[in-house]
């Protein structure tokens, strides 16, 4: 049975907790994602987070190590992974593993269904050998988890937990991003397919020695549409266009037309550039993934409930 996608979790959460903010909804469930949990989305995150997964560090870390099975070199890796750059190679090196007991470890929790793999949606013309693989996380809560509590053991089984809450302040600011660049694809996708005979067969981004791009689409003809994410509290102007297109260049890649997700708007000089060859999406168009919500939208989930 195939896991669920980042969008039927992010469905199934919003119904689940009667989401009715967008933005809220996304930072929650960048925490609490994937688990089947019932969260009170007018409680402040702080405080859900020293409820929900602080007190009850003991059990949700018994329910962990039954999956990773204890297994140091699991925990180090998964760690790496949460709060690296999602590659191999980088991660192995922060782990401080090698790459044999790496891809060993790496093998594992895919198979035990905690990753999966995330390739280059075109293989590098140049060094691909040289190109390490992504992984991403399959549930929102478990890259949490390894990136935010795992680490802090030790002070969070003692009851103190200043350490921990510190480490999160420095990360909750950027932490959803990641969230928001996979439901970008997901609305790329969906926008793109329902309005488009020529549909999208494969969806993720690109990445080489050099260069990575945030998102690139290539549909059934061969053509490929590129993207690029804003996330800062500035609006997002047309030389968010021209680095990517020269990143595009970089890369070799012949672009069809492009894309950009802006969290914070976009500049009126940029959306004079809006047309066939370019589509602008904001905060508001991931809105889009939640039409018609309904209790089919809820997944059936075996975790324990906190």
């Amino acid at each position: 049975m195939s896991k669920p996608t980042i969008l039927q979790q992010f469905r199934s959460f919003c119904y689940q907790n009667n989401a009715t903010n967008l933005e809220v909804a996304l930072e929650y469930f960048a925490v609490f994602g994937g688990m089947g949990w019932r969260v009170d989305l007018t409680k402040p995150l702080d405080e859900l987070i020293e409820t929900k997964v602080l007190n009850n560090y003991r059990y949700i870390h018994g329910d962990t190590t039954k999956i990773t099975q204890s297994k140091e070199i699991h925990h180090k890796v998964l760690s790496a992974l949460a709060t690296g750059d999602r590659r191999e190679h980088s991660a192995f090196k922060k782990a401080q593993t090698t790459k044999e007991r790496g891809e060993e470890s790496i093998d594992f929790l895919i198979e035990e269904g905690l990753l999966s793999k995330d390739i280059s949606v075109e293989k590098p013309l140049k060094d691909h050998d040289k190109v390490s693989i992504k992984l991403n996380f399959n549930q929102p809560f478990m890259r949490f988890w390894f990136a935010v509590i795992s680490p802090y053991y030790k002070g969070i089984k003692a009851g103190e937990y200043a350490e921990v809450k510190e480490r999160w302040s420095q990360m909750k600011g950027e932490f959803t991003n990641l969230i928001y660049q996979q439901l970008f694809m997901e609305l790329i996708k969906k926008s793109y397919n329902e309005s488009n005979e020529d549909k999208i067969m494969k969806i993720g981004s690109y990445w080489d020695t050099k260069v990575e791009i945030d998102l690139l689409a290539k549909t059934k003809s061969g053509k490929f549409i590129a993207g690029a994410c804003k996330f800062s509290k500035s609006k997002a102007n047309k030389s968010e266009l021209s680095k990517l297109k020269e990143k595009c260049q970089l890369a070799e890649l012949e672009i069809e037309s492009y894309v950009l997700f802006s969290k914070n708007k976009f500049s009126t000089e940029l959306k004079k550039e809006k047309g066939e060859t370019l589509q602008l999406f904001s905060l508001k168009s991931l809105g889009h993934l939640l039409l018609n919500l309904d209790e089919n939208d809820l997944l059936v989930n075996t975790n324990k409930k906190y």
